[in-house]
């Protein structure tokens, strides 16, 4: 389905939805605000789930999508469940590919300290859309030269002017 513009000037792309058997009481992910990024995908458990503390847990969506060709979908976390209970999602942001059409699902971890219970509808993870560029590898015999050169992880924040500073 090719990208169009809405009244708003943004690029729209549309994306065909599929709900699974079981999840036509579900709302269809939606933005909660006209600048949001990400669509709210809500979980599609029987009755309750309990993630305990520490635990993980995979949560259906009810949904299947088919993210358009040269895009993919993001599962990302959402920000008010981290800060108040703790919950991430471990491989944020998952990648749902173009080929995919099975179920969407998320896997929640409950790093918090007390059980998190998930209900039916409860607003879960975002899904964001995005471009995806695809890469073609060259072999080669030698990389060009950098200031950074092999520097690893923190490198950058530890030159001579640091003066111990870890951050």
């Amino acid at each position: 389905m090719p990208a169009e513009r809405d009244t708003r000037g943004r690029t729209e792309v549309r994306i065909a939805v599929a709900r699974v058997a079981g999840a036509e009481d579900l709302p269809l992910p939606a933005y909660a605000t006209p600048g949001a990024a990400g669509l709210d995908l809500v979980a599609s458990v029987d009755g309750e789930l309990v993630i305990e503390a520490g635990g993980r847990a995979l949560v259906p969506t009810g949904l299947r999508i088919a993210v358009p060709e040269g895009f993919e979908a993001q599962v990302r976390p959402r920000s008010g469940l981290a800060l108040r209970h703790g919950i991430l999602l471990p491989n944020a942001p998952g990648t749902i590919d173009a080929d995919y059409r099975g179920e969407i699902q998320v896997i929640v971890w409950n790093t918090g300290g007390d059980p998190f219970v998930v209900k039916r509808g409860d607003r879960i993870a975002q899904l964001v859309l995005a471009p995806v560029v695809r890469a073609s590898l060259e072999l080669v015999a030698d990389l060009d030269e950098t200031a950074r050169g092999a520097g690893g992880f923190g490198h950058t924040g530890l030159g001579s002017d640091a003066q111990g500073d870890r951050s």
